[in-house]
């Protein structure tokens, strides 16, 4: 934690006005109209990827549209947020979930607007097996998000390792009206399917 008390401390400092910033009111009152306009443009980037997404019928071809909804997502438009999502990236990958925590909590604090602190933060509960704080920031991750097809996909596992079958089928069915053509969503909606009509009989 001293270590992010530290990188706070500096970002801190990095954003605090110096004098000759303070005596340009005009710079100042332009950048959140500029933060405004790039966040139409990212808006406007996602919606049109996401209608390629839902019309495409080729696998390959719908995997590379999400992989591009999936970098516009992981743009916070923060550099601190961004290296703070890499560091907890590598430490996933290490397996040392309590130090990806550690930045994803600095994350979501500083920037609780940004979808994807909260998705990340879900994966590192869902993988540590905490399905009650990985759902809680799932919820967040689809209030700011609500098509974020990762965030419903860990619902779904979650709800099928719980034993909520049909709650998971709903999830897995949701993923597909948005990304049809993912490959494990209709794996998973057949599967359950078969399986709930089973326990019908």
């Amino acid at each position: 934690m001293r270590i992010f008390s530290a990188f706070c401390a500096a970002a801190l400092t990095a954003a605090t006005l110096s004098p000759a910033l303070a005596a340009e009111p005009d710079a100042a009152s332009e950048k959140p109209a500029a933060a405004a306009t790039t966040e139409a443009a990212t808006g406007n980037r996602l919606d049109a990827l996401f209608g390629q997404l839902k019309r495409e019928r080729n696998e390959k071809a719908a995997e590379r549209i999400a992989s591009r909804i999936s970098e516009e997502w992981n743009h916070s438009g923060s550099a601190s947020i961004d290296l703070m999502m890499t560091w907890s990236q590598t430490a996933m990958e290490g397996k040392k979930f309590d130090v990806a925590l550690d930045f994803l909590d600095q994350v979501v604090t500083m920037e609780p607007t940004y979808a994807e602190g909260w998705n990340r933060r879900a994966t590192v509960h869902f993988m540590m097996q905490n399905y009650a704080k990985s759902m809680a920031d799932i919820s967040h991750t689809l209030q700011l998000e609500p098509r974020h097809f990762g965030a419903l996909s860990g619902m779904g596992q979650i709800m099928k390792n719980t034993g909520r079958d049909e709650l998971a089928l709903q999830a897995w069915q949701r993923v597909l009206d948005i990304y049809p053509m993912m490959r494990s969503a209709q794996d998973e909606v057949a599967t359950l399917s078969e399986e709930l009509a089973g326990e019908g009989i």
